[in-house]
């Protein structure tokens, strides 16, 4: 992000969402998702350069926290507008077909994964167990993509 961009306000992104359908709720959730696990994975890869010293990297270590805080809040609101329209979490309009989500998940996935049983500390942020137990299932599923699938380019 450039340093004059802002990010858009809670209020303004909670406005923007009512009038989209609930399966783009639903896919930005995911879309969100997978850029949390991204700045995870980014953050571990830091990490090791922070404990030696490096300031740079303990910097943006705790930017992309700020970033996943901010993420995360933006996934509570899409949670808020899905069961303000009288949806469960995670639960979808009928479909005749099952849409992948980025290439990796079909929707049957995305629904188990937020309609499973959550480990999240209630502050909002993820726990130690519940972030090494969601990469840990985010890496098996592309390892199962990679192996049944073949090549992706």
């Amino acid at each position: 992000m450039s340093s004059t961009a802002t990010p858009i306000p809670p209020q303004r992104f909670a406005e923007a969402i009512k009038e989209l359908p609930l399966a783009n709720l639903h896919f930005k959730a995911a879309e969100i998702c997978n850029s949390i696990s991204h700045l995870v994975s980014s953050n571990q890869q830091l990490q090791v350069f922070a404990d030696e010293g490096d300031s740079d990297c303990a910097e943006a270590i705790q930017e992309n926290l700020v970033v996943i805080h901010r993420m995360e809040e933006r996934i509570s609101l899409l949670k808020g507008e899905v069961e303000g329209r009288g949806f469960k979490w995670g639960e979808e309009e009928p479909r005749s077909e099952n849409v992948d989500l980025n290439g990796h998940a079909g929707v049957e996935a995305f629904r188990e994964a937020h309609t499973g049983p959550s480990t999240r500390p209630s502050g909002g942020r993820l726990g130690d167990e519940e972030l090494a137990r969601r990469l840990r299932v985010q890496r098996e599923e592309d390892d199962d993509d990679d192996a049944q699938d073949g090549v992706h380019l």
